[in-house]
């Protein structure tokens, strides 16, 4: 474990936040930009929902590769060329003169930020101690919220007062800033070298073991189930409120600005009640409190307010938010330490797996209904309250890799050498 001055600690957790804030912000602001990218291109919404798709399911296979090397090189040097390769597809986004060129900026985005999300947790789980760490989850997830402040309605102004691409030469412009800052802040994170990695022949096998090890597969079971209930919901709130509750696309900003403002707020609380009361009992706890929310978006009535929905819509976010940082923190415990960077990789594989599949049900089971208001919503709504008490019923089955409890099957030393 290192040890790092407060202050730099301090740094070095918000200049992760920000790296995740860019990140975050590139695959939000995707979404209010679609009638401009449809318009721009002479593309149909299918196609633009592949752009979008590409972006998440490329992200989760090169989440998956990334546990293949990711444990073999100093974290610092990583995460620098990772973020510069992330930069340069925003560049490629923001110069795309035709769909295909869109298409596969996209996709080299979603390369990048599979990897990135899992440097940036396992640089977490190095340099914070377990005791403290679900505290720096909620300061890494702030991310999110300020993505929801601030990112993605910069993003839309841009895009309506210039055009498609100006979000991209932001995101340019941001990440190169937090380039400099990462290259100046984050130390040398090496120790982790010294358990000797196995050599390339073994790297499929040492694959296999990682992902189909029980504690492992527990882990990424939750994760799954978790991110296939969020977003189930999450993706189609937008939609569904402009065509069936006549909020104007402008007045959605507004929702999304006061559900990130309440989340940067209780996001790092949440973490703290997670390090002071347990990661599993405050998740359960988040788990039950969102089931009413989830229900109620889902089955909106006619005739709220708008001042009635942007409280709720904190509430909302709030509750969403607060089941998500406790079950990050758990998970960092569940690795044995010289396989942390690997399983994060993996289950942002997982995670970004269930994020398809999630958006990919909840769209199946929506249709058009009499004056183009979108029915089925309410399915969407049970069968995601109905996932998540299938999760915490099963979150007790998630263990952390304690003192004492048996660590994954490690190749024979003398294969490996054999190997080599």
């Amino acid at each position: 474990m290192y040890a790092l001055p407060s202050s730099r600690e301090r740094s070095l957790l918000w200049l992760l936040a920000l790296t995740q804030f860019t990140l975050i912000m590139d695959f939000m602001v995707m979404m209010p930009l679609g009638p401009q990218i449809m318009h721009a291109f002479a593309i149909t919404p299918a196609a633009f929902a592949t752009a979008v798709s590409a972006y998440s399911w490329c992200s989760g296979l090169s989440g998956l590769f990334a546990a293949t090397y990711i444990d073999r090189f100093d974290r610092r040097r990583l995460l620098l060329a990772i973020y510069a390769l992330f930069a340069l597809s925003n560049l490629a986004c923001a110069c795309a003169t035709s769909f295909p060129m869109l298409l596969a900026a996209r996709a080299f985005a979603g390369i990048t930020g599979g990897v990135l999300g899992s440097v940036v947790m396992a640089i977490v789980a190095d340099v914070i101690p377990a005791a403290r760490r679900g505290a720096a989850t909620g300061v890494i997830m702030t991310a999110f919220s300020l993505a929801a402040i601030a990112g993605v309605p910069a993003g839309v102004v841009l895009g309506a007062h210039f055009s498609w691409s100006a979000p991209f030469w932001l995101l340019v412009a941001l990440s190169a800033l937090v380039w400099l800052g990462c290259s100046r802040i984050v130390p040398v994170l090496d120790e982790h070298l010294a358990r000797n990695a196995p050599p390339l022949a073994e790297v499929l096998p040492a694959l296999w073991r990682l992902l189909s090890y029980p504690r492992h597969l527990k882990a990424f079971a939750l994760t799954f189930t978790m991110m296939l209930s969020h977003m189930l919901v999450i993706p189609f709130i937008s939609p569904v409120l402009v065509a069936n509750h006549g909020v104007q696309p402008a007045q959605l900003s507004w929702l999304y600005m006061a559900g990130g403002a309440a989340t940067f707020f209780t996001s790092r609380a949440i973490g703290r009640f997670a390090d002071r009361y347990g990661r599993m009992q405050v998740f359960r706890v988040f788990g039950v409190v969102s089931m009413l929310p989830a229900l109620f978006i889902t089955h909106l009535p006619g005739g709220l307010p708008l001042a009635g929905l942007i409280v709720f819509f904190a509430f909302f976010m709030v509750a969403m938010s607060g089941r998500m940082v406790p079950m990050q923190a758990l998970l960092t415990t569940v690795p044995a330490p010289a396989q942390r960077g690997a399983f994060l990789s993996a289950n942002s594989a997982v995670q970004a797996l269930g994020t398809g599949c999630g958006a990919w049900l909840g769209g199946l089971l929506l249709s058009q209904g009499a004056g183009a208001q979108i029915v089925g919503y309410g399915t969407n709504g049970w069968l995601a309250v109905a996932l998540l008490v299938l999760a915490l019923l099963w979150v007790g089955h998630v263990k952390g890799a304690a003192e004492g409890q048996a660590a994954p099957p490690q190749p024979d030393k003398q294969n490996l050498a054999e190997n080599a």
